[in-house]
């Protein structure tokens, strides 16, 4: 059993980012609603994700998964608003078409008001470049309005809860009979950040252990649902206490790692390089490992260093291809290599 890396969260994909890979070492590649897969027509076509995977292969990169398709394409189903049916067929049509090009991991949120951030330019360790949040500066809005995936379109009625705990039943019952037909695994990422106070005018519901238990209870067994572990989000519940407890619940069921950390937990807290967090990053690896984890780690939002051109708000590959991203992909390989967990050995000693 080995734990590897890929190269994760790519919004723009071009040969600079398939050089940064290699140089790093890297063989994999995580895409994030990328920007070779427009989907105009409400889903990921064939002829785009064989042109994206063609791509990949020549440039000798192989696609691990892809990760939350475009918002117009998922809004409706995450608010349980009219026109929802209609996203889920598009969206049963991106599952039959990634099983076609042989990509069989799609990751998904249910943020209805996506990731939310007070402060995007927060000082961190020699003064690098990270983003912050804290609960008491949310009602001025999120810092980052204006990303691509956060929605721009007004909530109207406040959606609760309960609301959304029967939304996210109602996606699932509906896709996951398709993606077990076609062999394609849906992961689920944690709310960021885990309040329970709604944000922007929908509540929040994957906040905890026992929440991310609940959404493991409602996919029924069905082989084709997990979990995208973000550690940095469910560091941000209750530290490492927590992250223990999702992995020792999930185990197998955790399909990838986001491998990033911040310092405090909700209701304030500032993103960190991995390392100088609330968990250790080897005792936790080593957790995952001997709770039968056999997937990837990607880097995620990673501090912006000297030099370096923005934090994770930006999307361009310059910025992509940062210092920042090259010392958290370095200190897991190291990681892996001192636990004797990497792909040259699959062993622990």
């Amino acid at each position: 059993m080995t734990i590897r890396i890929s190269l994760g969260h790519i919004d723009k994909y071009d040969s600079n980012i398939a050089t940064f890979a290699h140089q790093l070492g890297l063989s994999s590649v995580q895409l994030h609603t990328p920007d070779l897969l427009p989907g105009v027509d409400g889903h990921w076509s064939l002829p785009e994700l064989r042109a994206l995977r063609t791509r990949c292969d020549a440039d000798g990169l192989a696609i691990d998964g892809l990760e939350n398709v475009p918002l117009a394409h998922f809004w409706k189903i995450q608010r349980g608003l009219p026109g929802r049916d209609e996203q889920i067929e598009n969206y049963h049509k991106t599952i039959r078409n990634l099983a076609a090009v042989g990509i069989d991991l799609l990751g998904y949120n249910f943020l209805g008001t996506y990731v939310w951030r007070t402060d995007m330019a927060a000082r961190g360790r020699g003064g690098a470049k990270v983003t912050a949040f804290d609960l008491a500066d949310a009602p001025a809005g999120n810092a980052l309005a204006g990303y691509r995936l956060t929605p721009d379109r007004p909530v109207g009625e406040p959606i609760t809860a309960e609301q959304m705990w029967a939304n996210h039943q109602y996606f699932l019952d509906a896709v996951l009979p398709v993606a077990e037909e076609v062999g394609v695994r849906l992961a689920l990422h944690p709310d960021d950040p885990p309040v329970d106070e709604p944000l922007g005018g929908i509540a929040r519901i994957f906040t905890s252990p026992a929440a991310i238990g609940k959404a493991l209870e409602q996919a029924g067994g069905s082989p084709s649902w997990g979990l995208n572990l973000c550690l940095g989000t469910v560091s941000e519940m209750n530290g490492e206490q927590s992250i223990n407890e999702v992995i020792d619940l999930l185990g197998p069921a955790i399909l990838y790692v986001h491998f990033r950390d911040v310092r405090g937990t909700v209701p304030r807290f500032t993103e960190c390089f991995i390392g100088e967090g609330n968990f250790n990053p080897a005792r936790v690896i080593r957790r995952l490992h001997d709770a039968g984890f056999d997937g990837f780690l990607i880097d995620d939002h990673v501090p912006a260093m000297i030099g370096d051109v923005d934090t994770w708000g930006d999307i361009s590959s310059e910025a992509y291809c940062s210092r920042g991203r090259a010392h958290a992909i370095g200190y897991l390989q190291g990681v892996l290599n001192g636990l004797r967990l990497d792909e040259r050995d699959g062993t622990r000693s």
